[in-house]
């Protein structure tokens, strides 16, 4: 719960507690005080009080004097600042100057940061349920906000990815790794806007939902640019190589001496299409299959040139053979390459993921130990006014969930367990999530181990 701030208006009584000066949290703690006894008025009294005491451990008060004189409040609205009352001017400046310097940021369990839209969204929750006439209960209400929350973290994620690519990929691109380079870094940026607005994704159901969007994202832009290449590549032979193609049917290179002509013309085809930029990724695959539809057409020339004999026509056959076979050898092997970039791509991926899934939890982690040793210290404070004040079973009644945040504490200390414990999590959600990843949570291992490394060192150090 945030910072309890009560406010009271039109205050015109002293200051005073059994006829000594007493602050303004003074007067409000007075006002909290318990009464003694169990009857139905006495236990009437003080449930309002006890609900704002355990709830609200940090608690603080302001009192107003009258804003305006009598005839003024009538028109209080118009009023300009140097019409109202100095002392009231002053109280309200100080009043705004703890809520904007002061107060905590509104914060849910865990200390989650409470943005306008996440209380917009929670406040609907409670609102629904109590509409149904169920009874609001703030961790279900949580858990469901954080469905809402986690799905659109998804979805900005996703969009950013695609926006960037959009503009940073200039298709089609020359190398694989081009693309995968600044795929690489879209999809960075992307995780980093899902882990700053996610939240209490315990199963990473969510995160792992982030993978295999933009997954299927980033393989249909590939696949985008495959075809991008291609087109592009087909139109450029469609260009280089369409003189041999009108000698072809004119019957240029149907005479003695033709297939000379016809492999000269064919090779400096090739050498012009090999000289042309940005032909991209299927640039080599293209022209092997284009060299293989004429393979047909070249045996019909050689076998139609008189020039040749037999032996001289077998011994270019097997040449020609041979070449390719072994432009496709090359095909087989840059296809071989790119498999393995896109692996590798696969597990840079993977340890991004966790790499800042680590971060994340490290930074959940502090906040959580945070929130608990105010929280702790809060209810201890508490526990001693109960007791100071006689109430001595309320104040045991405090004990356990001093323990429990005691316990809480210990468990958040424990950083290489949590931190295991979430990678098992995460193998699991990134196995069903992605084709493959078991292959990966070796890797997982291997990152969380130097992550507690560089975390113990960080903590040794300070």
């Amino acid at each position: 719960f945030p910072t309890f701030i009560w406010t009271v208006r039109d205050f015109t009584l002293e200051l005073k507690l059994n006829g000594r000066p007493i602050t303004e949290d003074e007067y409000l703690e007075s006002a909290l005080q318990l009464k003694q006894g169990s009857g139905p008025k006495t236990t009437l009294y003080n449930l309002p009080r006890e609900c704002i005491r355990l709830f609200f451990p940090a608690r603080k008060c302001f009192v107003f004097d009258r804003p305006a004189s009598r005839a003024g409040l009538h028109r209080i609205e118009e009023l300009r600042e140097d019409e109202l009352e100095p002392e009231f001017v002053v109280q309200a400046k100080k009043f705004c100057q703890y809520v904007f310097e002061k107060c905590r940021v509104k914060t849910l369990k865990g200390g989650y940061t409470m943005t306008g839209k996440l209380l917009g969204n929670l406040t609907m929750t409670y609102v629904d349920a109590i509409r149904s006439g169920a009874v609001p209960c703030l961790e279900n209400a949580v858990l469901a906000l954080a469905q809402i929350e986690n799905s659109a973290a998804i979805m900005e994620a996703v969009a950013h990815y695609t926006k960037e690519m959009a503009q940073r990929v200039t298709y089609p691109t020359v190398t694989l790794k081009e693309f995968l380079d600044v795929h690489a870094a879209c999809e960075k940026e992307a995780i980093q806007i899902f882990m700053e607005r996610s939240f209490k994704d315990d199963t990473r159901e969510f995160q792992g939902q982030l993978m295999r969007n933009l997954k299927a994202k980033s393989e249909e832009l590939l696949q985008k640019n495959e075809r991008e290449s291609s087109n592009c590549c087909k139109a450029l032979i469609q260009e280089m190589f369409k003189t041999v193609e009108d000698g072809i049917s004119a019957g240029k290179y149907s005479r003695t001496g033709g297939y000379q002509q016809f492999m000269e013309d064919q090779q400096a085809a090739v050498r012009r299409y090999n000289q042309a930029p940005r032909k991209g990724i299927k640039a080599d695959e293209v022209l092997e299959e284009y060299l293989k539809g004429q393979e047909s057409m070249s045996q019909a020339i050689l076998q139609t040139d008189q020039a040749l004999t037999e032996k001289e026509k077998a011994i270019e056959v097997e040449r020609l053979r041979a070449e390719a076979a072994e432009m496709e050898r090359q095909v087989m092997m840059k296809k071989q390459a790119e498999l393995e970039q896109k692996l590798e791509d696969q597990k840079r991926s993977y340890e991004e993921n966790l790499q800042q899934l680590m971060v994340k939890m490290e930074e959940d982690r502090k906040k959580l130990l945070e929130e608990n040793d105010r929280v702790l210290t809060q209810k201890l404070k508490e526990q001693e006014a109960l007791l100071m004040e006689g109430f001595r079973e309320k104040a045991d009644a405090l004990q356990s969930q001093i323990q429990e945040l005691r316990n809480q504490w210990e468990q958040a200390q424990d950083s290489r367990s949590l931190f295991s414990d979430a990678l098992d999590i995460f193998g699991t959600a990134a196995m069903a999530m992605l084709p493959g990843a078991s292959k990966l949570i070796g890797i997982g291992s291997q990152v969380l181990s130097r992550f507690v490394e560089v975390h113990l060192h960080e903590l040794s150090q300070s």
